[in-house]
């Protein structure tokens, strides 16, 4: 593993419980005070819908790609598809926003902790972390990363690419907007402009949701998985 590949592995993982501590890791490596404004870190302020009580109308199907695997085996995206439900997030594992792709992976690893508490419902669903900085995020840093996260047995898969070219389309097709940072010298400043995206895919492969910051919870996940779930029981 060449330098510091994964200066934030350590926050990323998110092991501390609350959203101040995730702030002050972050702050402690970085210099900066990180400002929390996803709702995602703490309890829902609402009552989210009874799963089953509300419909996830199709947004289309989730396009394709080659990928490598955590061991740099090469997968495919719709190979993912068809068998589970998949909740799929683009990140980068050196992110230092904690509003960004710290929230991904901190709510992700909340969804697998609930699933692992409901068999059934675990054996329906996948997670999938795929980065979208190959520079940087080889199939040993996906590895690395996914270990912080990832409980025996669970189905979260961490995913890279082989190029930023091969990378490209995918991003594309999932409207997934990156921009690398450059100083005024062109310099690379190590960090990433981008959007959070998180995808919930349905076992037909159709894309049934999408959240953004503001509306990626644990508790909203929950429940539309489990909705997803009743309608294919």
């Amino acid at each position: 593993m060449r330098g510091s590949l994964l200066p934030l592995l350590t926050s990323l993982a998110l092991a501390m419980p609350a959203a101040t501590g995730i702030a002050e890791d972050i702050h402690a490596r970085h210099g900066s005070e990180p400002q929390i404004r996803a709702p995602g870190y703490a309890a829902l302020k609402f009552e989210p819908p009874k799963p089953g009580t509300y419909r996830l109308p199709p947004l289309g199907p989730a396009p394709d790609g080659p990928l490598l695997d955590s061991s740099g085996a090469p997968v495919r995206l719709q190979d993912l598809y068809g068998e589970k439900m998949v909740v799929l997030s683009f990140i980068y594992t050196s992110c230092a926003d904690v509003n960004g792709c710290p929230l991904a992976s901190y709510v992700l690893k909340q969804v697998q902790n609930r699933l692992m508490r409901d068999p059934l419902l675990a054996d329906t669903a996948r997670l999938v972390s795929l980065s979208f900085d190959p520079r940087v995020d080889t199939p040993e840093v996906m590895a690395a990363y996914g270990k912080l996260f990832r409980r025996d047995g669970f189905d979260w898969r961490f995913l890279t690419c082989e190029s930023e070219t091969v990378l490209a389309p995918i991003l594309d097709r999932y409207d997934q907007f990156v921009l690398r940072d450059y100083d005024e010298d062109g310099n690379y400043l190590g960090t990433i402009s981008h959007i959070l995206r998180v995808f919930l895919i349905d076992r037909d492969g159709q894309i049934r949701n999408i959240y953004s910051p503001s509306f990626l919870h644990p508790d909203l996940l929950m429940a539309d998985m489990r909705t997803l779930s009743l309608e294919t029981r």
